[in-house]
């Protein structure tokens, strides 16, 4: 096979994360070459603040060496620019000559620093603040010079002007606003910071305009537009960027403020695909890492022709990286629109919350002094999730609470959200390779090692981790009694023996007992069933009418349900069932707990007669299987429509049906917001919200355990799609007897959120349920 030709402009943090998963996904499908207009490696550029204020070193910045790139066959070319794209001949030259043809161009050629256009801008000791020449610009000004003014006030602005603070600079900030951050923060949060930053030695001049550099061949000061003027032998503008264009501009690409790209992270043109801070997706541009990381996934799987959903656009964020101050803002922070705030205030211990809402969801928040519900905010922007009371009160954790985060936090919580990286994966990483620092953990995990704001969260968890506290070790133990493997080396030994019967399973893998016990007996006929699509045949007990239909009872008759799917019957079915228990003398009839009809005291005679003349037949009551799908109706003054969820757990009991589970499953399904119970409890719950059904996942009514918002689907038939390849792969990857929960904690949310969110995904798993469900019924009849 030939592969094709990819060639990425730009060598920066969104087109190599795209280069990344490429190579996760397909990495013998491309022959890659990357221009990098700097003469350096891939590196992280968002912590370049932290290497001016000395807590990191340039050489720990670096994201990928020159030996990742022959390890991977990725031809690099380091200070050289692309300089025209022929879209026509797909040649692309650079400014040394070199022509290189492309079947897919991938421009990620960044943004630039916006320098005013002022009288002196283009004096020596003028600096933007973008690169690590820059950084390095003003490492070795500072050793001559001492003055120093900082052009803006915004996140960049006041991370230069720390490190400059560091290097021993007398730091003036210049901003054209009346506080600072005006475009994260609020008045209150603004002015708290200020105070901060004026403790730790940095001044500030608000409301003033830049007028003129001024002094000889090099910067001597800054006049402003009042002719006011100050001294500065270094002055660094931080006033924002400016996408990089003018390449895709001239080449015929449609550009708007950056190259315009579609959910695909397609351009104008094809074959060409623009990502990270040079793309603007639905009138947006984004310079985050997890934003600009998202599109280099999306925009890999679509190359590599997996089908996925595209790129939606992102909830902003911003964190201030300056050492002892913690701020933290997401999202909406104002209050317009009809937008309420929850707002905590606490002057003396510097801290400062405000959680913004409307219609019951928060849209965003600042947070200033204490930034440890940042992760949790963020997630629940990103759900879209409504809040009850209790839970907007439980937003603002006490001081034991919060001290306890990382302790409570669960298995399947994030850590790292640029890299999707979980307390679990941390914990099973730090035991599997004996991890001892925090670096260690970024080299194996990528935790913190993106924007590094999780990284204070990561120490607590290493701490926690080294304690005498920690209890939640992540091993592997025996299946059972009978043999010495675990669960997973069981599945990989069947899984490569291909076996047909449990007794070649337990002689060929040397199971001290040949007999087995109940656990491995259920166990091993569960795996063989999920490995061999003819297993079942095989099988003599498997649906046989008396053992699978009926329940034995002490005085020798049976009791049988009536299948009644969603627990939606008519008349004329209620009439049916009526005669048949009249027909054969069944007395007792019972209402059961989970909304369905059994009949008690059948004769073993009656059992084929009464399967055949019961409309919908009998339900199946083999064990580990989808139960029942139970349905909430609105109580008291309640008038929500409650057809909508009949419709659903109609559709869903129809779909599960006759299908074996891991471990028993029970679906909950609400028929409106004002209800709570048992939906969030269940190992799969459904609820009616006003624009579709929020779907949760991994509760469990025994355990008091919540689950999981996984996600919100518009349409019932979106509803089925999602909880049914969900089952589905919870059939393929859990282990026997392990419930919904379990298996959610153990793979994480995050990564069955990634597998299922993927349409061709549901697609292929939905296909594969259908077919073992045909199987089964095909065998019955």
């Amino acid at each position: 096979m030939t592969k094709q030709k990819l060639v990425l402009i730009g060598n920066g943090m969104a087109g190599m994360r795209c280069i990344e998963e490429i190579l996760i996904h397909s990495p013998d499908c491309f022959d890659i070459t990357v221009f990098g207009s700097e003469p350096h490696v891939n590196y992280n550029r968002i912590l370049l603040s932290t290497v001016l204020q000395g807590s990191t070193k340039l050489e720990d910045i670096n994201i990928h060496s020159l030996a990742w790139y022959k390890e991977n066959n990725i031809t690099l070319f380091k200070g050289e620019s692309v300089t025209h794209i022929d879209t026509k001949r797909k040649i692309i030259t650079t400014d040394k000559n070199r022509e290189t043809r492309y079947d897919k161009l991938i421009i990620a050629t960044g943004s630039s620093p916006y320098m005013l256009p002022v009288k002196g801008s283009d004096k020596e000791g003028v600096l933007g603040f973008r690169t690590i020449e820059d950084c390095q610009e003003m490492i070795k000004i500072s050793k001559q010079y001492k003055k120093a003014a900082v052009i803006g006030g915004g996140l960049l602005g006041l991370e230069a002007a720390r490190g400059l603070l560091n290097l021993g600079m007398d730091v003036q900030v210049i901003h054209h606003s009346g506080f600072l951050m005006e475009r994260q923060l609020d008045r209150a949060a603004s002015a708290m910071l200020r105070e901060e930053l004026e403790k730790q030695g940095m001044s500030f001049l608000l409301n003033k305009h830049t007028d003129e550099i001024i002094g000889g061949n090099r910067a001597e000061g800054v006049r402003f537009n009042d002719s006011s003027k100050i001294a500065a032998d270094l002055v660094v503008m931080a006033t924002g960027v400016r996408p990089n264009v003018n390449l895709a501009k001239k080449s015929g690409i449609e550009t708007n403020r950056a190259i315009i790209v579609n959910d695909y992270l397609e351009t104008s043109i094809p074959d060409i695909y623009a990502v990270g801070e040079c793309a603007e997706h639905r009138g947006m541009t984004y310079g985050l890492v997890a934003p600009l990381y998202e599109q280099g996934k999306v925009l890999a799987r679509h190359l590599c022709q997996i089908k996925n959903d595209g790129y939606r656009g992102s909830v902003l964020s911003t964190q201030l990286k300056i050492s002892g101050i913690d701020v933290y803002s997401v999202g909406e922070f104002k209050e317009n629109q009809g937008a309420k705030a929850i707002t905590i205030s606490n002057m003396l211990d510097g801290i400062y919350k405000k959680v913004v809402f409307r219609e019951g969801k928060i849209v965003g928040a600042v947070l200033f002094g204490d930034t440890s519900e940042a992760i949790k905010l963020s997630q629940m922007i990103n759900e879209k999730k409504d809040l009850s009371q209790a839970e907007k009160v439980q937003l603002f954790p006490s001081q034991h609470e919060k001290e306890n985060a990382v302790t409570s936090m669960p298995l399947t919580g994030i850590i790292c959200n640029c890299n999707g990286v979980t307390k679990g994966a941390i914990i099973e990483a730090v035991q599997k390779n004996d991890l001892t620092t925090v670096d260690e953990i970024k080299n194996c995990t990528k935790a913190s090692g993106s924007c590094g704001g999780c990284k204070p969260l990561v120490t607590d968890l290493l701490t926690y981790i080294q304690s005498d506290e920690f209890d939640e070790i992540i091993e592997q133990k025996t299946f059972c009694t009978c043999t010495h493997l675990s669960e997973d080396e069981l599945v990989r030994e069947m899984q490569q023996y291909q076996f047909e019967t449990v007794q070649q399973v337990r002689e060929i893998l040397k199971f001290k007992d040949m007999k087995g016990c109940s656990l491995c007996e259920g166990g091993l006929h569960y795996y063989l069933d999920m490995m061999n699509p003819h297993y079942e045949n095989n099988r003599h007990s498997l649906f046989t009418t008396e053992n699978e239909q009926a329940v034995l009872l002490h005085d020798g008759t049976y009791a049988v349900v009536p299948q009644i799917h969603g627990g939606l019957t008519n008349v004329q079915e209620l009439r049916n069932i009526a005669n048949v228990a009249e027909r054969y003398n069944i007395s007792n009839i019972r209402l059961t707990s989970d909304q369905r009809i059994q009949l008690i005291g059948v004769k073993k005679e009656y059992l084929p007669l009464i399967s055949e003349e019961i409309d919908r037949g009998l339900q199946q009551l083999y064990e580990r299987t989808v139960k029942n799908v139970s349905v909430y109706i609105g109580k008291g003054t309640c008038i929500c429509q409650y057809e909508p969820a009949l419709a659903l757990s109609n559709e869903l009991d129809k779909q599960l049906e006759y299908v074996k589970t891991p471990c028993d499953i029970k679906i909950s399904i609400a028929s409106c917001s004002h209800i709570s119970e048992n939906v969030t409890t269940s190992d799969i719950g459904l609820r009616r919200i006003d624009r579709g059904w929020e779907i949760y996942a991994g509760g469990s009514s025994a355990e008091a355990r919540s689950g999981e918002l996984f996600y919100v689907a518009e349409t019932n038939e979106e509803a089925v799609e999602i909880s049914c390849s969900l089952i589905q792969y919870y059939r393929e990857t859990g282990n026997y007897l392990e419930t919904v929960g379990s298996w959610i904690e153990r793979v994480g949310i995050v990564h069955v959120r990634e597998v299922l969110f993927e349409v061709d995904n549901r697609e292929y798993l939905m296909k594969r349920l259908s077919s073992e469900r045909s199987r089964a019924i095909t065998y019955l009849l």
